[in-house]
Order: structure tokens, then C-alpha cells, then sequence
């Protein structure tokens, strides 16, 4: 089996190449030219073409335009990577009778209420990013591909920029630190989803009826306050030096950018576990693990 994965410097995409390299030959591109192959979604010929040369038997996309707010002065750029060049995977997939495999966002939902959402509730972006990867989805969706669509949210890793490095970085040069406190969700690991995706492209080949579209995220829930006093508190109880004194919980009103963000970031992620016999852990314990791998570099 030939695995094609785009976004491999990413971080889920980093995770993936270990989950995926047992499972077959492993194909791994970002956006640079490598052996005439290459991965930039921005160039939607050049992405056609490198598929027609792996002729994958799945392609993993963990590649994203994932400037949030960017993305509302940039909608073009935004919508071409995450929706267009998405067209095209899904269409040469379709093509090729392969599986491909997406990433999207709890960003599709309006992110109103409390209840955790389901995949069958209706996707109402509040801005141009989450316009973007709805659009992704649907194309996908379309072109009648062999497909798992992943939603996640609040997603980390001990590689790369997130949350929780912020926040360390900000609370070793800042005495008080404000946080929002009204936007709730779950601290999402790089490493449990490329698990969780690896685990499920297995049955997937083995039952296509499992083609769709799954919430995936960690379990527990917790505000961006919440999120950040148990990063600081783990931090300083490890010995970190930091500077900070207090964590103020805000409303997101008090913190305006340019693209408007999901209240509601929870999502229900029964059908997965239950399609795929799957035990999803709570956020703490990975955010935690992450945490001592920061920590002790």
C-alpha cells in the first residue's frame, strides 16, 4: 500500500509519519519540490500532477491554511488551499479508488450553546477560515471518494507554535496575564490524533461502510483560563521559573481580533469511539505529557 501524506512538517503531520510509516510505503511531502514531487496546496496543478505520480492508494492531508485571522484579509488564499486544492485530492482519489483522509475543524459550527456537537449539526462558520475548510468537507463530500473527515479542535504539540507555548513563553516575561474564559473546548494532541487516524484508516480498508465524517478530540472539556492556569500550574510545580502572579479569566469581548471565534468548541465524539472501538483520553493527560517533554528539553 502506498501512503501519500502532504503537510508532513505540520503538527499533525509530523505525528503521522510515525502512525502511518508501519502501515505502508510512505510517501511524505510539504511544500517544497522533492524528486519533482511536491505538496504545496497553493499550486493546484502542481498538486494534481505529484498525485498522478505517487498514484497513492491514500492520501493523508494534514496540510492547512490555519491563519485564523489571516484568513479574513486573505479568503482567497485561504479558500484555495483549504477548499480547492481539497477539490483536487478528493477528485483524484476518486479517480484512483483511493482513501483519503482530512482534517477539519470544529470552526464549520456558529459554536452557540453548550451541547457537544455531532456530525449531523447543521455547519455554520462564523468567519472566512471556517468558510474555507466547510468548503473542503463538502468537496470531499461531492466527488463520491472513499473518505474519513476528522474534526478536531484546540490542537498541540510539543513541536511547533500553540497555546500552551504562548503561554509558558508570556508567563516567564509577564506578572499578570489575561485569559479568556468564555470559549470552551478540548485540548486536542497531535500525537492522539495521528494514533486515532492510523488505528482507523486500518478498519477503514478493511469495512468502507466506515467512511465519513468523525468528531475527534480529547475528553474533558476546559475555557482557554482554565487550559492555560493548568499549563502554568504544571509548569511551576516542574520548577519553571515564571514571572507570572495572576491569570485574569476575560470575556472574548475584551479580546477582539479579526476573525470571530466559537464560543462552543465542543465536540461529540461518540460515533468514533463506537465505530472504531476507540477509548479517547482526557485532555489533561495530554497536555501534561506534553508538558514534560517541554519542559525537560
Amino acid at each position: 500500500m502506498r501512503i501519500l501524506l502532504l503537510g508532513k512538517n505540520g503538527q499533525v503531520g509530523w505525528e503521522l509519519q510515525r502512525s502511518l510509516a508501519p502501515l505502508g510505503e510512505l510517501v511524505a511531502l510539504d511544500r517544497h519540490t522533492v524528486n519533482g514531487l511536491c505538496g504545496d496546496l497553493a499550486d493546484l496543478s502542481v498538486l494534481r500532477e505529484t498525485i498522478a505520480r505517487v498514484q497513492p492508494d491514500v492520501i493523508v492531508n494534514a496540510a492547512a491554511y490555519n491563519a485564523v485571522d489571516k484568513a479574513e484579509s486573505e479568503s482567497e488564499l485561504a479558500l484555495r488551499v483549504n477548499g480547492l486544492a481539497t477539490q483536487v485530492m478528493a477528485e483524484q482519489a476518486a479517480r484512483l479508488g483511493a482513501w483519503l483522509i482530512h482534517y477539519s475543524s470544529d470552526y464549520v459550527f456558529d459554536g452557540h450553546g453548550q451541547t457537544p456537537w455531532r456530525e449531523t449539526d447543521t455547519a455554520a462558520p462564523l468567519n472566512r477560515y471556517g468558510e474555507s475548510k466547510l468548503a473542503g468537507e463538502q468537496a470531499i463530500q461531492a466527488s463520491g471518494c472513499k473518505h474519513l473527515i476528522f474534526r478536531t479542535s484546540w490542537v498541540y504539540a510539543a513541536r511547533g507554535q500553540n497555546f500552551a507555548m504562548t503561554m509558558l513563553r508570556l508567563a516567564r516575561e509577564r506578572q499578570e496575564l489575561n485569559v479568556i474564559a468564555d470559549q470552551v473546548g478540548a485540548p486536542t494532541g497531535a500525537e492522539l490524533i495521528a494514533d486515532v487516524t492510523g488505528l482507523a484508516l486500518q478498519q477503514a480498508l478493511l469495512r468502507p461502510e466506515l467512511a465519513g465524517v468523525y468528531h475527534l478530540a480529547a475528553s474533558g472539556e476546559v475555557s482557554w483560563h482554565g487550559y492555560a492556569s493548568h499549563v502554568l500550574g504544571f509548569a511551576e510545580a516542574s520548577g519553571e521559573k515564571l514571572a507570572v502572579v495572576a491569570i485574569n479569566p476575560i470575556e472574548a469581548v475584551a479580546y477582539p481580533t479579526p476573525a470571530r471565534r466559537p464560543q462552543n468548541s465542543r465536540l461529540n465524539t461518540q460515533k468514533l469511539r463506537d465505530n472504531f472501538s476507540l477509548h479517547l483520553p482526557d485532555w489533561q493527560s495530554g497536555v501534561t505529557r506534553m508538558l514534560r517533554e517541554v519542559l525537560n528539553k
